[in-house]
């Protein structure tokens, strides 16, 4: 696939089957994380995988969070918070480590670093004939799975990509207008 193909033809794609990645697969995919824009080399990434028994431990921290949040909580609720993670035979937790006293690279800098190398994931994920799907939702802002996975108080979890098999097939998504995004000054 050549770069400008994958480039306009990469989707999320929501059903994913194992096997989960190789190690080759992976390798590749942390290659291309590790080219992220990165202003003073702070490398401000930090990357945890999950598979087989990882992901029942971080289905039992989203069940964790649902119960902190609300003590009367279903077994419904929780039961469902235990399998979101099962949704991918993978997760990669994307994560800015965040350097708060860099005066040269603010905050948000270093959080769009770690951004970046998130979307190296789905690009490379994408052109290995893999299924990606970005994920965040409450449990990425949560302080039980925050303090579970041994974030820092000035870490952000950026991104939870869900990586797999194609389960499905991709839909054609729509062509947006670039003129619609584009401000032009002559």
């Amino acid at each position: 696939m050549d770069a400008m193909t994958l480039l306009h033809e990469r989707s999320s794609m929501g059903k994913l089957m194992g096997p989960p990645p190789t190690s080759e697969q992976l390798a590749a995919m942390y290659r291309a994380a590790l080219r992220a824009p990165d202003h003073k080399e702070l490398r401000p990434w930090r990357f945890i995988e999950f598979s087989g028994e990882g992901l029942d431990r971080l289905g039992e921290l989203f069940a964790e969070a649902e119960f902190r949040e609300d003590p009367h909580a279903e077994d419904a609720v929780l039961e469902a918070a235990r399998k979101k993670p099962k949704r991918a035979p993978m997760i990669i937790a994307v994560i800015a480590r965040v350097t708060p006293d860099e005066p040269k690279v603010p905050r948000v800098e270093q959080v769009l670093s770690a951004g970046c190398a998130a979307h190296g994931i789905l690009l490379a994920a994408h052109a290995q004939g893999l299924g990606a799907m970005w994920r965040t939702g409450k449990y990425a802002f949560d302080p039980t799975v925050r303090k579970g996975l041994g974030l820092a108080e000035d870490d952000e979890l950026v991104a939870f990509l869900y990586l797999g098999q194609l389960g499905g097939r991709h839909r054609p998504l729509p062509e947006p207008d670039i003129d619609d995004f584009v401000e032009r000054w002559d």
